[in-house]
Order: structure tokens, then C-alpha cells, then sequence
């Protein structure tokens, strides 16, 4: 059955491999301050969701999925790190995502076993150098995943997914050559980075009707990082 989904951020990286994916039987409505190549069927609203509020006029009355993508990868040492550096993140993906849910809750309470995915990062768990900032901005994301679970049960589920170096437009500079791809992707036990697809599916499956019993949950797409050692 056709879902009204909302994806925030999906114009570009595993956004726009989302909002391909899900456009195939979808209504699909994608929000985003950049405008990106067209995908037949998609409805594209331009608006910065972290200092405009949505129009909810040009969304459906009911939604039953909704996804939020826009994310940072701030990677320096902690002491070169400036104060406002932390508040970016941290505004970007968390104060951004928590606009959105509050303008969309209403609508998301009239939808077919609502889902709302939201993105971490394989980070969090592992605790990795170089990760002060995005880790904790994102620490909080798996904090309001769990919270809001618990609290919009049972009528809206919600999850996250927290994905290790996905190779997307977001981490361009880390993945800038040949060189660098493959020292990330031998740090991995499945010896390869990660592709937009990959991340795109997990999302899908979370929206789906397939992942009707789970909430409250973090899914880490990450290629065995954060559980194996091999």
C-alpha cells in the first residue's frame, strides 16, 4: 500500500538513494535547502528546515513515514575545536530534527503505523578520535530515538540508523581518492566502505510495514565495526 513519506535532507547521498527507493510505490515528499537532480513522482518543497518552518500546507494532512538526513562530519583534534563548531552540529542534527518532529507530529498521529527514522553514527558507540563534535550531537539523536519511542508508543514508531563512512557527497574529503577508500574500507571487517544504497535499504525497511514491531531501536549499518573484530 502507498505511503505519504516525508524525507528531510533527500537530495543528495543516501537522501536522494532513500527518496529514489521509495518513490517506486510511494508519495514522497522531499524537503531540502539544496535542489538536486529531479526523480520522476518526487514532490519537491526548497526550504532550510533549520531556520524556516515547513509549509505544512504543501505536505499531506496524514503521514506515515518520515526520515531526517541532513548531518555534519566535523573531524579535528577536541582543542582545535571552537565552541561554535559544537553548536553547528549540534543544530543541524539535532535541533533541526527536533523542528521537524514537532511540526509534523500532529500529521504523523494520523498516519498508517507511523515510522520516523533518524541517523546517528557508528561513532557514538565506538568512541573514535576526532569525533567530539559529530560524536555528541549524535549521542543526542540516539537519546531522542529512544525517548521518543518510548513516549509516542504505540502509535509512532521510531528508529535510527547509525552507519560507519558512507561513501556520499557528506564525506568527499575523507574518501578523496583511491588511496583513502581503500584504507577505510580494510578498517571494516566486510573489507569495503559502505554505499548510499546500503544505507538507503535499512531506512526503507524501517519505514516499511516489514519493520512493524520494531521501535526504539539504533541499527548499525556499518559494514561489522562496531560488534566484530576479525
Amino acid at each position: 500500500m502507498s505511503k505519504n513519506i516525508v524525507i528531510i535532507g533527500g537530495t543528495k547521498g543516501i537522501g536522494e538513494a532513500l527518496t529514489s527507493l521509495l518513490a517506486k510505490e510511494n508519495q514522497v515528499f522531499c524537503i531540502s535547502r539544496n535542489p538536486g537532480e529531479i526523480i520522476a513522482g518526487v514532490n519537491y518543497i526548497q526550504t532550510d528546515v533549520n531556520n524556516d518552518m515547513l509549509d505544512m500546507d504543501k505536505l499531506p494532512d496524514s503521514i506515515d513515514g518520515l526520515a531526517y538526513l541532513p548531518g555534519t562530519i566535523r573531524l579535528k583534534p577536541f582543542h582545535s575545536l571552537k565552541e561554535e563548531h559544537f553548536q553547528e552540529d549540534f543544530e543541524i542534527n539535532v535541533m533541526g530534527a527536533v523542528k521537524v518532529l514537532k511540526q509534523c507530529y500532529r500529521s504523523l498521529k494520523k498516519g498508517n503505523n507511523p515510522s520516523v527514522v533518524l541517523f546517528s553514527t557508528v561513532a557514538v558507540q565506538q568512541g573514535m578520535p576526532f569525533h567530539s563534535s559529530i560524536a555528541m550531537a549524535k549521542g543526542a539523536i540516539e537519546g531522542l530515538v529512544r525517548s521518543l519511542a518510548a513516549e509516542w508508543a504505540p502509535t509512532i514508531r521510531v528508529n535510527g540508523i547509525a552507519p560507519s563512512i558512507t561513501d556520499t557527497p557528506l564525506a568527499a574529503d575523507i574518501l578523496s581518492n583511491d588511496e583513502r577508500k581503500e584504507r577505510s574500507a580494510q578498517r571494516h571487517p566486510l573489507k569495503k566502505i559502505g554505499m548510499a544504497e546500503d544505507v538507503a535499504q535499512a531506512a526503507a525497511f524501517l519505514l516499511s510495514e516489514e519493520s512493524s514491531w520494531i521501535s526504539g531501536q539504533i541499527l548499525g549499518v556499518d559494514g561489522g565495526l562496531s560488534s566484530l573484530r576479525v
